[in-house]
């Protein structure tokens, strides 16, 4: 979603402000700009596109100034223009805004009932109006903001600019995520400590309502009350080469392949290879109470979720909903007393999964939470925060998020299978050893990239593309359809291979390929079965499987790819990676955005 950045500087801040909005690209974006205040002036740059137009602009229209705000914008209200590009300007403010004004109609109404002509169709410039009304009342920053903020439903991160204050920034955050970073005679603002990692490490996470005054000396946060409120200052710890790509061709296939490495460091914080447990951060509640499970996401981590079903229900022998975000709240659901209510993020800052926990916090459930960012709002209000280590994420396509994910919920599984008694000590020895096996079975998927590489052309010209498992595999089939639709833009669709026959099977013609993932073991028979009833009516089909299973079932198949012969329980990490990879090179072959698809956010902080 969205990025913002804000300096208050003692140099020129304009090609600061730039590579701070190139540590947010990985958000995905259609336009830019920044304005900066200089000699009295708000000097405003902006640009339809990628940030490389932007800054042609800024070469060819320099921001001089020592303080200033920019803005990367994923276009909700208004097409992605230059004329609806943040930052919006009055002639007294700036304004960037992440996130969406829901009462921004009415408020629009008002302004223009009294005379004020607004230039774009956002809902954000609806804000900058009603703060530059006050101002030109003769209210100060600070009483203007104040004045506003009151009046806006919806979400949103602010950073505002004042044409006659050459000195200071205002921040303000109610849904969106915004972090206060503190220099040597400088303070920042940014919707992430990525975006900052360059400028410094000493960052402080603004809370629910909170706004800020910043200036080169420091910043005074005030809560939702307008009360003064001091915020902790912390280490981020990101890191400036997070966001380097080295020697990979996109930030998609480095994070392919990091999975091995990162997935045994979240391993590591998961076991105790000492005694080979599995162990949980510490916790001030009984597991062994938990009576039901509901777990709700987005996306990629939805189907990490749907993955995590199949173990709790297995290992622990505890039912578990799963349900969409954007779905949960508003079916009114029935949550059991003594539930545990799983909520899987890679921001943690997921507008719709974040209205979800709040709604299980207020109905009594207990609340645990896998993030990929540790600092997230979500991850602040888990009663039992599960974090990943997969390190920043760049490509909006999520890959190394999602095994990670796996990794942790398979390890949650069976500690709760412990803790109810379901799982005696030989078999957690088991799964322990089976998930200390993943990180090398995840180089062994690796190695056959360039066997994926080579048949990618044979997908590439398709319309259509059918993805079939079971079990397990039936989410990781719905995966990889997504991945596929997100990079390459080719239409996919994800089933259970059973049924097939019960609608899906009409559209099996020899322009359609079929990815089937179906490692040898106890459904395989079954899979085996429905790949002829595709194969009966000309489909291509692509099996996904290991040695045992090309044996028995790869003949006559367009192409097969070889996986690693694992055990069931890390399976789905392992085909993971065969199914990223696929529609990375399809992607390649197509010539598509594959870290910025189209229309596409990584962090979605709107409903």
């Amino acid at each position: 979603m969205c990025g913002i950045i804000g300096i208050a500087g003692k140099e020129a801040v304009a090609d600061r402000l730039v590579d701070g909005l190139k540590r947010m690209e990985y958000r995905g974006y259609d336009s830019a700009g920044v304005c900066t205040v200089h000699d009295g002036q708000l000097v405003r740059r902006r640009a339809e596109g990628k940030l490389a137009n932007l800054v042609k602009e800024l070469a060819a229209h320099p921001a001089p100034g020592e303080i200033g705000i920019a803005h990367t914008r994923w276009a909700t209200h208004g097409a992605p223009t230059a004329n609806n590009a943040h930052p919006h300007a009055t002639e007294h403010v700036a304004l960037v805004h992440n996130g969406i004004i829901e009462n921004f109609k009415p408020l629009r109404d008002e302004l223009i009932a009294d005379g004020r002509r607004l230039e774009s169709e956002t809902d954000s410039e609806v804000v900058a109006h009603l703060v530059s009304r006050e101002v030109e009342r003769g209210a100060s920053p600070e009483e203007a903001v104040k004045a506003v903020l009151p009046r806006l439903r919806g979400a949103f991160a602010l950073a505002i600019a004042f044409k006659a204050y050459p000195d200071l920034l205002i921040g303000a955050r109610l849904g969106s995520p915004l972090v206060l970073g503190y220099g040597e005679g400088e303070t920042y603002l940014g919707s992430d400590a990525l975006a900052l990692a360059p400028l410094t490490q000493r960052i402080a996470y603004l809370e629910e309502g909170d706004w800020t005054v910043i200036t080169r000396d420091g910043a005074q946060v005030y809560d939702a009350d307008n009360n003064p409120v001091t915020r902790e200052i912390t280490t981020s710890g990101a890191s400036a080469a997070a966001v380097e790509k080295g020697n990979y061709r996109h930030f998609m296939q480095k994070e392919i392949y990091e999975q091995p490495i990162v997935v045994a460091q979240t391993l590591r914080s998961y076991i105790r290879q000492v005694d080979s447990t599995v162990a949980l951060p510490q916790i001030d509640f009984d597991l062994s109470t938990i009576r039901r499970v509901t777990i709700v996401a987005c996306g990629t981590s939805f189907y990490a979720g749907m993955v995590a079903k199949y173990w709790f229900e297995t290992f622990a022998r505890v039912p578990v909903d799963i349900d969409y975000a954007s779905e949960f709240r508003y079916r009114e659901p029935v949550l059991e007393d003594g539930g545990l209510s799983l909520f899987i993020s890679q921001s943690g800052e997921t507008a719709d999964t974040l209205a979800a926990l709040r709604y299980c916090k207020q109905a009594g459930q207990t609340i645990a939470v896998v993030v990929n960012v540790p600092t997230s709002s979500m991850a602040r209000e888990a009663d039992l925060l599960l974090p990943t280590h997969a390190g920043p994420e760049i490509g909006v396509a999520s890959t190394k998020a999602f095994t990670c994910q796996l990794a942790v919920l398979a390890a949650l599984a069976a500690h709760l299978a412990v803790k109810k008694g379901r799982m005696d000590r030989s078999e957690e020895q088991e799964v322990v050893r089976h998930l200390l096996e993943a990180p090398a079975a995840l180089n062994a998927a690796l190695d056959h990239d360039d066997d994926i590489a080579a048949m990618a052309h044979l997908i590439a010209p398709a319309r259509d593309v059918l993805y079939l498992g079971r079990g397990p595999d039936y989410p990781l089939a719905l995966e990889g359809a997504l991945k596929l639709k997100e990079i390459s833009y080719i239409h996919a669709e994800g089933y259970a291979s059973g049924e097939m026959k019960h609608g899906p099977i009409a559209l099996i013609d020899e322009a359609v390929p079929v990815i089937v993932l179906a490692p040898s073991g106890p459904l395989f028979e079954k899979t085996v079965s429905n790949m002829q009833e595709v194969r009966a009516r000309g489909g291509k089909i692509v099996l996904i499987s290991d040695e045992v299973g090309l044996a028995e079932a790869g003949e006559g198949c367009l192409a097969t790819i070889a996986m690693p012969k694992v055990h069931p329980l890390i399976a789905p990490l392992v085909y993971a990676v065969p199914v990223q990879l696929l529609a990375y090179h399809v992607a390649c072959v197509k010539g598509t955005d594959v870290d910025q698809p189209r229309n596409l956010a990584k962090s979605v902080t709107v409903e």
